[in-house]
Order: structure tokens, then C-alpha cells, then sequence
């Protein structure tokens, strides 16, 4: 299994805690989406032998682009690679670009959701955040509450397979509110929910308005209550906590992102994507000029590390501790080592002590009182050199 991630670079507007590449021209648009195509192209001997059984559209904002270029992007992923029968198909929107389109195309006595699912795209992952107001205007989303809620309603009509965005952790935003957060999103029979707590990422306006004193400081305490709260409601739902910010029903699981999680190859198209490839990880130059540039000229502008065993140990151990399945300690003395196994079993001895993690079936795994801290904890038990 290998999927395909698609970069759209494009957004209306710089969400303020967002420090992925993006643009807010579209000046390049034209120029941009063919060069994703070439790049499919160029890259196809990357994944000669191997079964592409997902395509994610991510961003940036790829809702803002037409039906006629994704579909052509689409064609393009078939026409080059080895595709499976039933691919995922994702599509990343955001809920004012999908409001506006389909009162557009029902104008034409049809329906966004529908052109979309002609095309094959088969999932549609939106990003709601938050359905209060004060939220979505701190951290500056293209949309409001009204039009959140009147994306879903129309979105659950035609896509079964639906994931959303929820971010906790708000400056202002209380638990209360959090759990209201929560029950909406859950009234819309979402099978799929993404929660990330508030990052104060280097270089956002987010970053500039805390240090000015505009906007209070994200709340660490704050942050961990809500995560609690969330996993128990989602839980208690039915939804299976399968990454630590990724809660699914059965048969939801988002394929696309489980195939980076467990170590499967991935290919990364445009600028600034990253490519996992047997031992190899690469990345694309981050600026749509460049990429364009290269691309146009025959060549791959991505820059490539090759993983050493302790680099990819360590990948699997931060991966592997964040999921349902956990760390294989089979596989972790198969494929690094005896000596690699011993490493890790003597660093997780202390976390065991504390109820943080725990072994089971031969795999270590993060209990219910260690999934805040996972990220955390899995730096504790990298080995820093080879020897």
C-alpha cells in the first residue's frame, strides 16, 4: 500500500496560528496545477512496483480549485501510477468554499457534493476548528458558525466518509464551550474527528499577537483538560482513539494518514511536500516560484536525506507510540537489532513505573494517563548516535 499526497499552496486568507506553505495569490494558479501534473509525471519510477491505494489533496486549501482541475489531477495520478480498484480519495476544503460552490452549482440544478463524488473523490476532511464565533475570528478562519453548520448539514447528505477539524486549547474558549464544541460536531453523525490543541508556531501572527499582549497565551493545563474531555466524550461514542489527535469509527480510520503512521511509502507532489520512500525521505523547495521553475525545466526541485538505522528507530518509536498499534518489539529487534530492543525496553522502564506506558501482546503502547504526553515521552526513549 503507497499513497500520493497532492500540495495545493493556494488560501484566501493566512489562518494566524497556520505556519504551512501557502500562498494568498492565485497569480500562479494555472501555472501551479500543471506543474503538479509534470511533477506526477517526473516522479512515476518513484512507485514503479508499487499499488497507490490513496490520494490526499491537502493544503493550503485545495476546495479552492474547480472541479475541472482536480478532476485532471485525478487523471493524471491513473495515468501514471498503478492505482487501486477503490482508492481514498481526500479532499481538504474548507466549509465557505464548499457553501459558496454548491449555491453556485445549484444554480445549475446540481450539487458540489455530487460533482465532487463524479470525479472520485470519495472523503472530504473540513476544516470546521470551531463552531463559536470568537474562535474562528482569533484565529482568523475564512469562515463563520452559520456557515460550519450549513456545510455539514449539505456535506452529510451526499459523503459518508467525513473527517473535521476541531482545534481545543483556544485562548478563552472553556471547557464548557469545549464540550459544546464536541456534542455539535457529534450531532452531524461524523465518523471521523481531527483534534489538535493550539500551537503557538515561530513566525505566525498568532506568535506576534501573544507577545504584544493582544491575545492571551495558550494554557498548557488548559489544553491537557480539553484533551481529556474529548477523547472520554468521542469514546464513549463509539469512536476508537487511534492517533493521538485522530478518533474514528470502525472502518473510518483514515487510510491515508494510517499509511504514514505505520512506515508505508508516500509520494509528496508540490511545493514544500515531503516523500517517504523505502529509506529515503525528501522534501520539495518550499516557494511556488521555484517549484514551478524546476518543474517546468525537467527537474525534481526536493532535497533528500537517506535514514540510518537510528533515524528510522527513532521515526517508528514517535509514529508507532502515537497509534492504537503501538511499537512492535518483534519488529523492533528484527529490524534494528537485538541491542535496539534492549535500548528501548531498559529507557521505558521509568514510564512503566509511572502507568504511562505499558507492554502488551509484545508491543509498547501508551496507557489512557500517557497520550497527552506521548510526543514527549517518545523523545525519551531515541537513541542519539548509532553506537
Amino acid at each position: 500500500m503507497s499513497g500520493i499526497y497532492i500540495h495545493i499552496p493556494f488560501c484566501k486568507q493566512a489562518c494566524h496560528y497556520c505556519d504551512f506553505h501557502f500562498s494568498t495569490s492565485l497569480k500562479k494558479r494555472d501555472e501551479l496545477v500543471n506543474a503538479l501534473a509534470k511533477e506526477l509525471s517526473l516522479r512515476k519510477f518513484e512507485f514503479k512496483t508499487t499499488i497507490v491505494e490513496t490520494i490526499y489533496f491537502g493544503g493550503g486549501t485545495p476546495s479552492l480549485l474547480t472541479i475541472k482541475e482536480l478532476d485532471f489531477l485525478i487523471q493524471q495520478v491513473y495515468a501514471n501510477y498503478n492505482v487501486s480498484e477503490a482508492p481514498e480519495i481526500t479532499l481538504e476544503a474548507n466549509p465557505d468554499d464548499l457553501i459558496k460552490a454548491e449555491q453556485s452549482v445549484k444554480i445549475d440544478s446540481g450539487s458540489i457534493f455530487e460533482a465532487y463524488k463524479n470525479i472520485g473523490i470519495n472523503r472530504l476532511s473540513i476544516g470546521i476548528q470551531s463552531f463559536f464565533e470568537d474562535d474562528l475570528k482569533l484565529m482568523n478562519r475564512a469562515h463563520n458558525a452559520k456557515e460550519a453548520k450549513a456545510c455539514l448539514d449539505e456535506a452529510t447528505q451526499y459523503f459518508d466518509n467525513i473527517s473535521i477539524d476541531l482545534i481545543y486549547g483556544i485562548p478563552g474558549l472553556s471547557n464548557q464551550q469545549w464540550q459544546q464544541n464536541i456534542d455539535l460536531a457529534l450531532s452531524f453523525g461524523i465518523p471521523h474527528i481531527s483534534s489538535y490543541a493550539l500551537t503557538v508556531e515561530p513566525k505566525t501572527a498568532l506568535e506576534s499577537f501573544i507577545k504584544k499582549g493582544i491575545i492571551a497565551n495558550v494554557d498548557d493545563d488548559l489544553a491537557h483538560e480539553q484533551f481529556h474531555i474529548l477523547v472520554d466524550a468521542l469514546e464513549a461514542h463509539d469512536f476508537v482513539h487511534y492517533e493521538l489527535s485522530n478518533f474514528g469509527k470502525h472502518e473510518f480510520f483514515s487510510k491515508n494518514n494510517s499509511a504514514y503512521w505505520q512506515g508505508k511509502p508516500y509520494l509528496g507532489i508540490g511545493p514544500s511536500a515531503h516523500s517517504f520512500v523505502r529509506n529515503e525521505r525528501s522534501w520539495n523547495v518550499r516557494n511556488n516560484s521555484k517549484y514551478i521553475t524546476a518543474i517546468e525545466a525537467g527537474t525534481c526541485p526536493k532535497e533528500t536525506e537517506i535514514l540510518s538505522v537510528t533515524d528510522s528507530y527513532n521515526e517508528y518509536i514517535m509514529t508507532g507510540l502515537r497509534t492504537v498499534w503501538g511499537v512492535s518489539l518483534v519488529k523492533v529487534e528484527t529490524q534494528y537489532g537485538l541491542e535496539y530492543k534492549k535500548y528501548l525496553l531498559k529507557q521505558s522502564q521509568t514510564f512503566i513505573n509511572q502507568q504511562l506506558l505499558y507492554i502488551e501482546d509484545e508491543k509498547l503502547l501508551v496507557t489512557k494517563k500517557g497520550k497527552f504526553l506521548c510526543d514527549g515521552i517518545a523523545s525519551q526513549l531515541f537513541k542519539i548516535n548509532e553506537h
